[in-house]
């Protein structure tokens, strides 16, 4: 068992645990192995990009939207430096404003259609996402913008990945909060910096095949440790464009796993079984694969989620009824400790604490004022 214990943010005494059962198959042993090395060297874990889609929390989209745009000026504040422009750089500002009404439609919007408002505006945010994809890179081949930027603005750079997908995850659950709640997608991602990453074998691959896009509530699946949109993100996310040259080039299939890991506290959405919306979906995404030919049975495109494990979920809450368990996790969403084959890592901070952005950038090695 992996025992992760959570903690009130407002009384750090107020604790509870739950227990995380690896999968027997080997990515999932591998996967808790290379875990159990960053619990031993204490990596530093992102607590300010992991709890996803809890439709009311403390990082509320006011908030959310002033971070951003402090990055943003970070950002451009440096590009007008003319660095970039120096290199040969094409000029890249950010000129979008980023506040509540701008970036997602307001609360009657649709509702005619029977539809309820609150959803994120797909343009900006898409947009949004493409500055961080233009001015990051990859982590195989990382941008000149990246490379040629100070620590400031690299760490800024990076935020803009981080805040783009925690506002899209919090607009959608506040608009399925308001349609139909009981299919709001809390989860856990469980990111940390510098952790090792290792090759996707070719013999742990069989698992997308098996698993698909399917996911159930306290199932535990492989964190995607790369930058860069997927297919089934293009497909979703741009409205299932014919596919050119350059987004071709712009997409990933992943090539590695780490330690990292997400934790589903959704409703199951399972093909074939009770999500009719999910099955009409997945029926368009591989004709749609097959219309720009891609073959959807191909491993090496890394269709889905890898599931690793599971959550005990009796022994970690003493019930199986989701909405209690949601109300325990929703007052408990900071995480205190880890502990793996005996190893543990405390993690004694939180994204409130007036200095940590100076933590984050200390352990990326970065120099602090």
């Amino acid at each position: 068992m992996i025992t992760v214990t959570m903690r009130n943010p407002e009384d750090h005494k107020d604790q509870i645990k739950y227990y995380i059962k690896p999968d027997d198959h080997a990515l999932a042993r591998a996967w808790v192995q290379a875990l159990e090395e960053i619990v031993d060297q204490q990596l530093h874990l992102e607590k300010n990009y992991c709890h996803m889609g809890w439709p009311f929390p403390d990082r509320t989209i006011e908030y959310l939207c002033s971070l951003l745009r402090r990055h943003v000026e970070v950002i451009n504040k440096f590009h007008y430096t003319g660095i970039w422009k120096q290199a040969g750089l094409e000029d890249h500002p950010i000129t979008d404003n980023y506040v509540p009404d701008q970036i997602r439609w307001p609360a009657t919007y649709g509702v005619a259609q029977g539809k309820a408002g609150w959803r994120p505006k797909d343009t900006v945010m898409n947009r949004l996402h493409n500055h961080f994809e233009v001015l990051q890179g990859t982590v195989e081949n990382a941008s000149k913008y990246y490379e040629l930027a100070d620590e400031k603005t690299k760490y800024a750079i990076r935020q803009l990945n981080n805040i783009c997908h925690e506002l899209e995850s919090l607009m959608l659950s506040q608009w399925k909060w308001e349609c139909d709640r009981e299919w709001i997608r809390p989860s856990q991602i469980t990111t940390f910096f510098n952790a090792k990453r290792y090759p996707l074998l070719d013999q742990y691959r069989y698992k997308f095949a098996e698993n698909g896009y399917d996911r159930k509530f306290g199932h535990v699946y492989m964190h995607w440790c790369q930058i860069g949109k997927t297919l089934f993100e293009v497909f979703r996310d741009e409205g299932a464009p014919e596919l050119d040259d350059a987004t071709c080039e712009a997409i990933t299939h992943l090539q590695y796993y780490s330690g990292e890991f997400d934790i589903e506290w959704g409703k199951d959405v399972t093909r074939y079984n009770d999500c009719p919306w999910h099955d009409e979906e997945q029926n368009k995404f591989e004709t749609w694969l097959k219309d720009n030919g891609y073959d959807p049975a191909d491993p090496d495109l890394s269709l889905g989620y890898l599931p690793i494990g599971k959550v005990d979920i009796e022994k970690s809450f003493g019930t199986d009824k989701r909405m209690d368990i949601w109300e325990a996790l929703a007052t408990h969403l900071d995480i205190y400790s880890i502990e793996v084959n005996g190893k543990t890592a405390i993690y004694d901070y939180s994204w409130s604490d007036i200095d940590f952005e100076q933590q984050q950038m200390k352990s990326l090695g970065y120099e602090v004022d």
